[in-house]
């Protein structure tokens, strides 16, 4: 299992994949190579963020599920609680302890 810096630097390179599959697709719809290539990034991307939800904090709202976020229970105001998990941690721009 990778670090929480190195999960964010992973979700932060798929997402820019992510992002300029989208951009290139906008002007070329038809692109089956694009397409195929922005499904599997999309997956990957979900899989990256489902994982780092569950082991530390949900990074979007539609990654929030109180039965399954943070299981480590790290940097929660509220362990061993059922709880709203979207506040939990620290925000990913707030760069603790290296480069993200």
């Amino acid at each position: 299992m990778p670090d929480r810096c190195q999960l964010l630097k992973q979700i932060n390179e798929v997402s820019f994949v992510v992002n300029d599959l989208n951009l290139y697709l906008d002007t070329h719809p038809l692109d089956p190579e694009a397409l195929d290539a922005f499904s599997q990034a999309m997956a990957q991307r979900r899989q990256l963020l489902d994982t780092f939800a569950k082991e530390y904090e949900p990074l979007t709202l539609n990654c929030v599920c109180p039965e399954t976020n943070n299981k480590t229970e790290s940097k929660t105001k509220y362990p061993g609680q059922k709880h709203f998990t979207w506040s939990d941690g620290p925000l990913p721009w707030d760069n603790q302890g290296g480069a993200v």
